[in-house]
């Protein structure tokens, strides 16, 4: 029974691991939301994406060794995501507002950095952190662009979460507001490789887990 149960603390891991993830990422599509500090929250919130994707998706990919599976854990968090959203539509918003993050791409690149180096995970992390952190907030600004009259459908809907005494009045300039893009790549591309070597090391945690 032992050896049942160590072989399905995998798939439980798995689980519990691409479920929380996409929890804690859950409203990181809601940028525009956040009318007056929209490009602030964009790059606090590519760190966020960049956190959850790449120790998630590592995680998976190391402890499989199979190329391709990190792309597979994109798409749960992906398809997760769409559900959630689905609670936005539900409560009017119109389609082409519903910003759901772009997982997918970053999670490829990761995969291919870890085939192309023949599954050296260094390398994983080196190059495949750096490929995370640097294209997610590129993918996800593409996403941004399209959502029609952002902020004219912003202020028609305001967010039913948002307290009245927390909407700003007076619109803010923050500090990051002028390339949200550049910033997020920037300090994705250092704190993705850290992000992804976490998810090496829990797999690292979880097998001699398993083997004890």
């Amino acid at each position: 029974i032992m050896v049942w149960l160590r072989r399905c603390t995998h798939y439980l891991f798995i689980v519990v691991v691409a479920v929380n993830s996409t929890l804690l990422t859950i409203n990181a599509g809601d940028y525009i939301f956040y009318t007056d500090w929209a490009w602030t929250s964009f790059t606090v919130f590519s760190i966020s994406q960049t956190l959850m994707l790449a120790v998630g998706a590592t995680y998976y990919l190391t402890f499989t060794g199979v190329p391709g599976t990190a792309t597979y854990y994109g798409l749960i968090m992906t398809v997760y995501t769409w559900v959630a959203k689905g609670a936005w539509f539900a409560l009017g918003y119109p389609y082409d507002f519903i910003v759901t993050p772009i997982w997918l791409p970053s999670a490829m690149l990761l995969d291919l950095a870890y085939w192309a180096t023949k599954r050296n995970k260094h390398s994983l992390i080196l190059f495949g952190g750096v490929l995370v952190g640097m294209s997610l907030p590129l993918f996800n600004m593409v996403n941004l662009i399209t959502v029609a009259d952002p902020l004219e459908t912003a202020f028609k809907y305001p967010r039913p979460t948002l307290p009245p005494y927390m909407t700003p009045i007076e619109p803010q300039v923050g500090k990051f507001y002028n390339s949200p893009v550049a910033l997020g790549a920037g300090a994705g591309a250092v704190l993705s490789v850290t992000f992804t070597a976490l998810g090496c090391k829990l797999n690292t945690w979880t097998y001699r887990w398993m083997a004890a």
